[in-house]
Protein backbone atom coordinates (compact mmCIF):
# COMPACT_ATOMS: atom_id res chain seq x y z
CA UNK A 1 0.00 0.00 0.00
CA UNK A 2 1.31 3.75 -1.13
CA UNK A 3 1.38 6.22 0.85
CA UNK A 4 -1.64 7.85 -0.67
CA UNK A 5 -3.55 4.61 -0.07
CA UNK A 6 -2.62 4.67 3.60
CA UNK A 7 -3.43 8.40 3.95
CA UNK A 8 -7.11 7.75 2.35
CA UNK A 9 -7.55 4.48 4.89
CA UNK A 10 -6.69 6.65 7.89
CA UNK A 11 -9.17 9.68 6.61
CA UNK A 12 -11.88 6.62 5.86
CA UNK A 13 -11.18 5.25 9.47
CA UNK A 14 -11.03 8.75 11.52
CA UNK A 15 -14.27 9.08 9.62
CA UNK A 16 -15.87 6.29 11.04
CA UNK A 17 -14.63 7.82 14.75
CA UNK A 18 -16.21 10.51 13.80
CA UNK A 19 -19.21 8.98 12.47
CA UNK A 20 -20.03 6.90 15.72
CA UNK A 21 -19.66 10.07 17.76
CA UNK A 22 -22.47 12.01 15.66
CA UNK A 23 -24.62 9.36 15.10
CA UNK A 24 -25.77 9.11 18.67
CA UNK A 25 -26.14 12.85 18.93
CA UNK A 26 -28.51 13.33 16.08
CA UNK A 27 -30.16 10.25 17.32
CA UNK A 28 -31.29 12.47 20.47
CA UNK A 29 -31.38 15.86 18.70
CA UNK A 30 -28.02 17.31 20.71
CA UNK A 31 -26.94 20.04 17.78
CA UNK A 32 -25.29 21.84 19.95
CA UNK A 33 -22.74 19.00 20.47
CA UNK A 34 -22.64 17.65 17.14
CA UNK A 35 -20.40 21.13 15.73
CA UNK A 36 -17.60 20.63 16.42
CA UNK A 37 -17.62 16.92 15.31
CA UNK A 38 -19.35 18.09 11.90
CA UNK A 39 -16.61 20.89 12.23
CA UNK A 40 -14.18 17.68 11.82
CA UNK A 41 -15.69 15.86 9.58
CA UNK A 42 -16.10 18.62 6.97
CA UNK A 43 -12.39 19.54 7.47
CA UNK A 44 -11.54 15.78 7.16
CA UNK A 45 -13.46 15.61 3.65
CA UNK A 46 -11.60 18.45 2.36
CA UNK A 47 -8.40 16.34 3.40
CA UNK A 48 -9.41 13.40 1.21
CA UNK A 49 -11.04 16.09 -1.62
CA UNK A 50 -7.84 17.29 -1.45
CA UNK A 51 -5.93 14.14 -1.49
CA UNK A 52 -7.65 12.16 -3.94
CA UNK A 53 -7.06 15.10 -6.63
CA UNK A 54 -3.13 15.40 -5.58
CA UNK A 55 -3.12 18.62 -3.87
CA UNK A 56 -1.59 19.84 -0.33
CA UNK A 57 -4.60 20.87 2.03
CA UNK A 58 -3.79 23.93 3.46
CA UNK A 59 -7.45 24.53 5.69
CA UNK A 60 -6.91 28.32 5.81
CA UNK A 61 -7.13 29.55 1.97
CA UNK A 62 -9.75 30.12 -0.06
CA UNK A 63 -11.18 26.61 -1.96
CA UNK A 64 -11.68 26.81 -5.57
CA UNK A 65 -13.94 23.66 -5.75
CA UNK A 66 -13.62 24.05 -9.83
CA UNK A 67 -10.05 23.60 -9.54
CA UNK A 68 -10.68 19.47 -8.49
CA UNK A 69 -10.83 16.67 -11.29
CA UNK A 70 -12.44 13.89 -9.08
CA UNK A 71 -15.02 15.77 -6.96
CA UNK A 72 -18.68 14.40 -5.91
CA UNK A 73 -21.28 16.19 -8.03
CA UNK A 74 -22.84 19.63 -6.83
CA UNK A 75 -19.63 19.40 -4.32
CA UNK A 76 -20.01 23.42 -3.94
CA UNK A 77 -23.65 23.63 -3.54
CA UNK A 78 -23.45 20.37 -0.57
CA UNK A 79 -20.69 21.78 1.08
CA UNK A 80 -21.76 25.10 1.45
CA UNK A 81 -25.03 23.76 2.93
CA UNK A 82 -23.48 22.02 4.73
CA UNK A 83 -21.71 24.58 6.56
CA UNK A 84 -24.27 27.13 6.81
CA UNK A 85 -26.33 24.39 8.44
CA UNK A 86 -23.65 22.04 10.48
CA UNK A 87 -26.66 21.31 13.06
CA UNK A 88 -29.02 19.53 10.90
CA UNK A 89 -29.14 15.98 11.03
CA UNK A 90 -30.04 16.05 6.72
CA UNK A 91 -26.23 18.28 6.92
CA UNK A 92 -24.98 14.76 8.56
CA UNK A 93 -26.48 12.49 6.03
CA UNK A 94 -25.30 14.95 3.18
CA UNK A 95 -21.35 14.69 4.58
CA UNK A 96 -21.82 11.37 4.88
CA UNK A 97 -22.75 10.58 1.19
CA UNK A 98 -19.74 13.19 -0.17
CA UNK A 99 -17.73 10.63 1.58
CA UNK A 100 -18.56 8.43 0.12
CA UNK A 101 -19.05 9.42 -3.26
CA UNK A 102 -15.23 10.97 -2.99
CA UNK A 103 -14.35 7.45 -1.93
CA UNK A 104 -15.68 6.21 -4.94
CA UNK A 105 -13.59 9.24 -6.81
CA UNK A 106 -10.48 8.29 -4.84
CA UNK A 107 -10.61 4.78 -6.92
CA UNK A 108 -11.35 6.44 -9.75
CA UNK A 109 -8.06 8.11 -9.39
CA UNK A 110 -6.11 5.42 -8.80
CA UNK A 111 -7.55 3.48 -11.35
CA UNK A 112 -6.61 6.23 -13.89
CA UNK A 113 -2.87 7.07 -12.69
CA UNK A 114 -2.30 3.46 -13.09
CA UNK A 115 -3.65 2.62 -16.62
CA UNK A 116 -2.05 6.30 -17.65
CA UNK A 117 1.77 4.34 -16.50
CA UNK A 118 0.95 1.12 -18.11
CA UNK A 119 0.84 3.12 -21.13
CA UNK A 120 3.34 5.18 -21.40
Amino acid sequence: MNSRQETAAAILAEWELIQSQLSPLFRVRDQKNTQEWMEKGINLFLQFLFLTNHETFLSSNEIRFDQFLFKPVNLEERINFINSRPGLYHSYRQLSELMLEQEKQFVKSNIIKKSSRSVT
